[in-house]
């Protein structure tokens, strides 16, 4: 029923309000990190465009400043794919989606208000041909963000990208990984190579830096099963698409938490785990996947995990004329931002809370 004095109040209380001004002490906190000093915000769609809409910080590879808490960064490379290419222009269509951030609403997070994030540009690449060199150049590349203490978020490319990016964030011990994904991506070389986009995590295990026993594999599915025993034989957990609509998406975070334990956990999560409904823009679209609701859940299921790396890999922005698949790139891209911050702090604070007391 109409009640004119409830009208009253809410006209009293809102009439004359700006949209930044906000009661609820959360929502007020998030909306100043915001806003600033007035309520103007820049148009999303002016401006240079930047992953997640961060400060560019493009002097990384020059500077190597040590003021950034968590870099985002590009890798153009497809030399990888053995499918359709074009996951080369997967960063350029991440940075052109707009209004992604600053608020991850299901969380309850504002990574940005707290961190400093950036978007430290593409990493330099040596060679348009050379698949080995650059892998060298990437490894080389994000080593230099570990080093520093950075914790890198990367947008691929295909997913070749990921074994040297394992390579620099498990250099001194292996990490796990949550894996999202309608392939293992554990296959052996082929025609000489084994650095395609089929068997970069077969190469991180022998490489040492990747923990078989603490990695998780959701959403697989397809037609090249018989290429993956890798992921049986060294004791990788693996979920098809099938048994995540059979268990439910609580039981598949569950899991994935019990997999990965309280280590060092990486993220990777490739947009063919998606149904191509939902994703189109991939190399190898593989029918019957995850939507990007399924998809979000999951990630967000693993809040509180020791994240220090992720990446979304393999948007080809040509194959999909709508940019639904740079869509959910971007907000994937964004909840693992949420994660790897919450991480950060949490070492942080063990680290404060655990240091020898001064004397």
């Amino acid at each position: 029923m109409f009640d004119p004095q409830k009208l009253a109040d809410l006209r009293a209380k809102y009439g004359t309000l700006a949209g930044n001004e906000i009661f609820d002490p959360h929502f007020r906190e998030v909306a100043n990190s915001v806003f600033k000093d007035s309520d103007k915000r820049p148009p999303p769609y002016a401006g240079i465009p930047s992953l997640l809409h961060a400060p560019l910080r493009p002097d990384f590879a020059k500077t190597k400043p040590s003021d950034i808490d968590i870099a985002l960064l590009g890798i153009p490379m497809d030399l990888g794919v053995t499918n359709r290419s074009g996951a080369r222009f997967g960063p350029r269509a991440v940075r052109n989606v707009e209004r992604v951030g600053t608020y991850e609403h299901f969380l309850r997070m504002a990574p940005m208000a707290n961190l400093t994030v950036a978007d430290i540009g593409d990493v330099p690449l040596s060679s348009r041909y050379d698949l080995a060199a650059c892998h060298k150049d990437i490894e080389t590349f994000l080593a230099s963000l570990v080093s520093a203490g950075i914790v890198p978020l990367s947008v691929g490319g295909d997913h070749s990208v990921t074994l040297p990016v394992l390579r620099a964030v498990g250099k001194d011990r292996p990490v796990g990984m949550i894996h999202i994904d309608a392939h293992c991506d554990t296959s052996g070389s082929f025609e000489g190579c084994k650095f395609h986009h089929g068997g970069p995590f077969r190469q991180a295990v022998l490489d040492g830096v990747l923990d078989p026993e603490r990695t998780i594999q959701i959403g697989i599915r397809g037609n090249a099963e018989y290429l993956w025993e890798f992921s049986y034989d060294s004791g990788m957990t693996v979920i098809h698409a099938e048994e995540v609509f059979a268990m439910g998406l609580a039981a598949v975070v569950q899991r994935a938490r019990q997999v990965v334990g309280n280590g060092p956990t990486y993220v990777s999560f490739d947009v063919d785990s998606l149904d191509p409904a939902f994703a189109p823009g991939t190399g190898t679209p593989e029918v019957g996947g995850l939507s990007s609701a399924d998809a979000l859940a999951i990630v967000r299921g693993c809040l509180g995990l020791d994240i220090i790396g992720g990446d979304v890999v393999e948007v080809a922005p040509q194959y999909d004329p709508t940019s639904n698949t740079a869509q959910v790139a971007a907000q994937v891209l964004f909840a693992i931002l949420c994660l790897a911050g919450s991480a950060l702090q949490a070492r942080r604070t063990n680290a404060t809370s655990f240091s020898p007391a001064r004397k």
